[in-house]
């Protein structure tokens, strides 16, 4: 088959052809799908598949961009990527490289939502033991809230119909958008540092999650932690759950809400004051049977401090404490009967002829062993003796004469060593084995 060299490539080079031309034709592209087959390697990387019904792509996401992302992506999780079409040469694999991903929609702010929650629950602030009660008299009621809002309009016409004798102040905030929870913050710690109030209602009307972020944010959370006064978190409708929900010391489904659990209708108001003259009466009529009791148990008392009647008494506890004691008395007999045939069992087990016996077993076996040790130390010293002897005997003088040497002495009985030092006809004394000769040098 005729070809020309010009149109073959190798398998790197197509490869390497398609990568630039991937990366070249679209450039950066946005993509949305949900997270599957996700892989942390060891080096930091996050290599996964991004897919929707229909399709599906690899993708890669180095460790220099995955770090800026602020969380780690989950199976199944809907995000929104940027990044650049590309080809892994080594295996022909076609990819998008990873530069930016943020979970999508509202997936953001929930996912804050939650790490700030598990945050601050970690840290104790939304603990039960923290929640401070309503006072029972409430005089002054603080809102913290827009004073251009449907909800202040909604907590004032419910204070106005069911309790209008309480105060109100009013600390308006910035509810929705850049600022607004450092404003709702600052006015939570305006109200504390000013200390009019007895109870604070912190909220808004209901809007989107972006709308009411700023009960979500830690500042505003924090800031209603360290609030001293009762703090009633109105925020939103019943349906919206917010961080400030989870701190403050009580929860209301709506600002109205919140505004009926600080207020007392005044139907409600009526029937305490009917209320409260029922039990003052009836808390007379419990003094007056009081004070009858009282008189009744003076009687008794004075009838119980009679002579006649003490010296009865004292009789009847004389007669129980002798007969405690006597009682007593037979236990501690019985006590120490039982104590010394316990006593006498263990004399006659302990018996001294027994262990007498026993000692004198250990003292002939300590004398058997003693007479053995003197033996052997006597035979052991008897042999050393006799070596010792042997090797004396090899050294002496006499030994050396046994086997056929002699000794020569001159005259003056000193032993001569040299011949030359002997002159002729001089007397010499030769010592032998046995015997000695007396001999002249010739």
């Amino acid at each position: 088959m005729a070809t020309q060299n010009s149109n073959i490539y190798s398998v790197s080079s197509l490869n390497r052809a398609a990568k630039s031309l991937l990366e070249t034709s679209l450039g950066v592209v946005w993509l949305s799908g949900e997270i599957s087959n996700l892989t942390i390697a060891v080096s930091g990387h996050w290599y996964f598949t991004l897919k929707d019904h229909n399709a599906q792509i690899k993708c890669a996401m180095f460790r220099g961009n995955n770090s800026r992302t602020g969380f780690t992506p989950k199976h199944g999780q809907q995000v929104l990527v940027r990044g650049k079409l590309s080809l892994y040469e080594a295996r022909g694999d076609y990819q998008l490289i990873v530069e930016t991903m943020a979970p999508e929609g509202d997936g953001l702010l929930k996912q804050q939502f939650e790490e700030l929650k598990c945050q601050l629950a970690a840290q104790g602030l939304f603990s039960e033991s923290l929640k401070k009660p309503l006072p029972e008299i409430i005089k002054r009621v603080g809102i913290i809230t827009s004073s251009t809002g449907a909800a202040l309009h909604d907590i004032l016409s419910v204070l106005q119909r069911r309790d209008p004798r309480l105060q109100v102040v009013i600390y308006p905030s910035q509810v929705q958008g850049q600022g607004s929870a450092f404003s709702v913050a600052s006015q939570i710690a305006l109200a504390n540092a000013r200390n009019e109030c007895d109870v604070l209602i912190v909220g808004r009307g209901g809007g989107s999650l972006e709308d009411l972020w700023c009960f979500n944010e830690a500042e505003v959370a924090y800031a209603i932690y360290r609030s001293q006064l009762p703090v009633i978190s109105a925020v939103g409708h019943e349906i919206d759950i917010t961080i400030s929900d989870f701190v403050a010391d009580l929860r209301a489904a709506t600002p109205s809400a919140a505004a009926e659990l600080v207020s007392q209708h005044k139907t409600f108001v009526s029937t305490q004051l009917d209320s409260l003259m029922t039990r003052l009466k009836q808390a007379m009529l419990n003094t007056m049977q009081h004070k009858i009791h009282q008189q009744s148990v003076l009687k008794q008392t004075l009838l119980q401090h009679d002579p006649k009647h003490k010296l009865q008494q004292q009789a009847q506890h004389l007669d129980e404490i002798s007969l405690r004691l006597q009682h007593a008395m037979q236990q501690k007999c019985q006590q120490q009967l039982n104590l010394t045939n316990q006593l006498q069992n263990r004399l006659q087990q302990a018996s001294p002829a027994h262990y007498i016996k026993i000692e004198q077993q250990k003292q002939q076996q300590l004398n058997r062993q003693l007479t053995q040790a003197i033996l052997a130390k006597l035979n052991n010293s008897e042999q050393h003796l006799h070596h010792q002897m042997q090797q004396l005997h090899a050294f002496s003088p006499l030994a050396t004469l046994a086997r056929g040497y002699a000794i020569v002495k001159d005259t003056k009985g000193k032993v001569c060593t040299d011949a030359s030092t002997l002159k002729t006809g001089e007397n010499i004394q030769v010592t032998l084995d046995k015997g000695q000769i007396n001999a002249q040098v010739i």
